[in-house]
């Protein structure tokens, strides 16, 4: 059973104060639980280990698609094929950071690789500020935590110029390069998640600037601009099967400024392998049986399994199947179109009502951050973000 520690809950005004506005789903309930779940010092370092295994897992099996040209076998949209490539084989195209979805870790549960959000994953914010926020505001140690995630966004910042270096010796390094961060306008979430990591990149060390994606310019010849100022690197919050799909012409210009060397996109292309779900089946080739993976397959399994998609959010056109292939639960959405799935089923751990809950840990050079959605068998865009304490 998942221990948890009563709260006293953080106020609407008090989270929109920390730039959190996004605290109330559309059902009218709150999406900041006042809840915390209790680990021990041992789990923390299990999730630590974990997301730093798997990191290395999915490397390898990055290298094996490139090498064997499974791109199409894994979704990867065709206009995407070279920029991935070309991302890939540049160590200067660092990979910043992603989050690892997790069942079990506690309550006595093994920890099982549910997916990879490598490329835009959300609960940033929540999982670095927030829950610390959580513990200060109840008069609780906010060091009493797994959560370092904006010191290592920072060093990782660092590693875009240093990078197999010492980040001690970035300025050395350093010469005035620009950064600039855009999200999609509207969006405030995502603004603010932008914005946060823009932060980490200014206490780093870099010339930062914001904005909107439809204020940015873009040329093949020289690179990306806002206004007239140009920048060598651009982070984008907006996922890159989007832009292969939805803006096909701005695909093939990032594909020209990346290969003609004029600004440095993160993430970098080769996330996009890292995101598509589709690479647990060839983690499962490479690893069969490994303890941290899911059974997984491009054909139905004969057991209890979840079909998803190599793209997909919040649990949409997901599908829990019986062995013998009949429903017990499924959600629509706008994902169907991308390859399937088929993964071994696994219980998440469990709360006294019922509720069952996934851990996230984030990835920046290392495991640096856990954070909980809790939620039913399919955890939707109403899942609550809870928090954590480490008690032993």
């Amino acid at each position: 059973m998942v221990k948890l520690l009563k709260l006293q809950p953080l106020t609407k005004e008090y989270l929109e104060s920390i730039n959190c506005h996004w605290h109330t789903d559309l059902d009218d309930t709150p999406y900041i639980g006042d809840e915390l779940v209790e680990i021990s010092q041992n789990e923390a370092e299990a999730y630590y280990s974990a997301a730093n295994e798997l990191y290395e897992m999915y490397t390898n099996a990055a290298q094996y698609v490139i090498d064997n040209n499974l791109f199409h076998e894994i979704g990867i949209p065709f206009n995407l094929v070279d920029i991935v490539k070309n991302s890939w084989e540049n160590d200067v195209h660092w990979h910043l950071y992603g989050r690892f979805d997790l069942a079990g870790g506690i309550d006595g549960k093994p920890i099982k690789l549910i997916e990879f959000n490598a490329d835009t994953p959300t609960s940033l914010y929540e999982s670095s500020i927030i829950q610390w926020a959580l513990l200060k505001k109840n008069g609780l140690d906010e060091a009493s935590q797994f959560n370092n995630i904006y010191e290592a966004l920072k060093e990782n910042f660092k590693r875009l110029v240093v990078l197999h270096g010492d980040t001690d010796d970035f300025a050395k390094y350093y010469e005035g390069w620009k950064m600039l961060f855009s999200s999609i306008a509207g969006n405030l979430e995502d603004e603010v998640t932008t914005k946060f990591l823009q932060s980490a990149a200014d206490e780093a060390g870099f010339n930062t600037d914001f904005a909107y994606v439809d204020e940015v310019n873009f040329s093949e010849e020289e690179g990306v601009f806002k206004n007239d100022d140009n920048f060598e690197f651009w982070f984008k919050l907006i996922p890159w099967e989007d832009i292969a799909i939805k803006e096909p012409n701005l695909a093939l210009i990032l594909k020209d400024i990346v290969q003609n060397q004029k600004a440095i996109i993160l993430n970098p292309a080769y996330t996009l392998l890292f995101q598509s779900k589709a690479m647990m089946k060839i983690l499962w080739d490479l690893y069969p049986n490994h303890p941290l993976l899911l059974e997984t397959s491009f054909e139905p399994l004969r057991k209890k399994h979840v079909k998803k998609h190599s793209f997909g959010r919040e649990g949409a056109n997901t599908t829990i199947l019986e062995a013998d292939g009949s429903i017990i639960e499924k959600t629509d959405g706008e994902y169907e179109n991308f390859v399937p799935i088929y993964q071994e089923y696994t219980d998440f751990p469990k709360d006294a009502s019922g509720n069952s809950y996934q851990a996230g840990v984030f990835f920046a050079y290392e495991g640096c951050g856990l954070g909980f959605r809790r939620g039913g068998r399919i955890l939707n865009n109403y899942a609550k973000f809870i928090g954590h304490i480490i008690k032993d």
